[in-house]
Parts: C-alpha cells; sequence; structure tokens
C-alpha cells in the first residue's frame, strides 16, 4: 500500500500484472517526496557508474505520463542484493534500490552501479523494476538487461515478455566512464488484466 493510502482506496484499485513476488516491499522505506530523478548508490559504491533514463508512456505509446512511481533494485557488484548497515526496511531487495516519480514530460532516470551476475548463476546481470500508476495495483514489467552481457543468450532473449516494452538496453560508455542506457516504458503493455 503506497504511503498515505488508506485500505479502503487500495481496495478500489484495479488489479492488474498477475503475482509480483515481493513487489509490496516497494513501500518499505519509501519516501514521501521524491523526484524524476535519483541516485541508487553514492560515490563510494563499488562498480563500473552507470545512468538508465526514458520516457514513461502511457498505453498508445506517444502520450508522456505524469505521476507515475518506478521503483527499481538490484544486486550490487558481486551479484548479491546485500544490506546497508543497519537496513532494516526493503532488506530482501538489498540496499541498491530507489523511487522516481514521472514529470509532466514522463521523465525518469537512476544513477547506480552496473549490476553483476548473481554469483555462479547463468542469470544475465539485470535490473527489476515496478510500475504504481495512480488508481492501479502496482506491477512488475520485464527487467532492465544489457546488449553485449554474455549471459544475456538468444534463449534469454526470445523468453523476454515485453511487459512494459522491451528491458533490452543498449549501454555505451561516456567520455568519463559511465555507462549510459535508454529504456523508454509503455504503460500496460503486455501486462495482464490491464
Amino acid at each position: 500500500m503506497t504511503a498515505g493510502c488508506t485500505q479502503t482506496t487500495a481496495q478500489k484499485e484495479k488489479q492488474v500484472g498477475g503475482n509480483c513476488e515481493a513487489c509490496d516491499l516497494m513501500f518499505e522505506g519509501m519516501p514521501s517526496l521524491f523526484s524524476w530523478q535519483t541516485s541508487l548508490t553514492d560515490a563510494n559504491e563499488p562498480g563500473e557508474p552507470m545512468i538508465i533514463s526514458g520516457t514513461i508512456f502511457r498505453k498508445d505509446g506517444k502520450t508522456p505520463a505524469p505521476n507515475v512511481v518506478l521503483y527499481v533494485y538490484q544486486t550490487d557488484n558481486k551479484g548479491l542484493y546485500s544490506k546497508a548497515s543497519g537496513q532494516t526496511q526493503g532488506a530482501r531487495h538489498g540496499h541498491i534500490r530507489g523511487w522516481m516519480k514521472t514529470d509532466d514530460q514522463g521523465r525518469y532516470e537512476f544513477k547506480t552501479i552496473r549490476p553483476a551476475s548473481y554469483p555462479n548463476s547463468k542469470n544475465p546481470q539485470h535490473i527489476h523494476p515496478i510500475i504504481k500508476e495512480p488508481g492501479l495495483s502496482l506491477y512488475w514489467i520485464d527487467e532492465y538487461v544489457f546488449e553485449g552481457d554474455p549471459l544475456l543468450t538468444a534463449e534469454e532473449k526470445i523468453k523476454a515478455q515485453n511487459h512494459g516494452g522491451s528491458g533490452i538496453i543498449r549501454l555505451t560508455k561516456n567520455s568519463v566512464g559511465i555507462w549510459i542506457g535508454k529504456r523508454d516504458i509503455i504503460l500496460g503493455k503486455n501486462i495482464p488484466n490491464y
């Protein structure tokens, strides 16, 4: 349930997206105010810095969607959902997590590090995203994954369901060595019961 949301309001929300494992953790520690931009990590976080940005569009794929909450969480540079010292809220999602609310142009942006794959796994590097629109239940969309990751095989690409549109991102390094990527999201695209 969102901050300031009553049980009655939550019951009135249209339920979309189906099962979303531990998605309600997005509300643990959620700030009361936040911007369309956020930093998931500070300058001391080990790993390769990365900035992901994009626009969230309404279902038509053309009209920017303001006031949509995007919550993301990811592994650290060792592939673990490591907790911060003293972290009690959202600990299962680790300390690299954050929230954005799209502006009037539907924009969002987050600064982070490039996540590592789970230790001893064949899972590609990824970032988990969850969407919360006004009047709808929260729902997950396809993970952010990265073109060029050797674990992002053709088979993995075929398994993608394009919830919210393709989550496959092409990363490039800018002049100061920061990975830059862009992903636009279409609300409701391939989301059950939308």
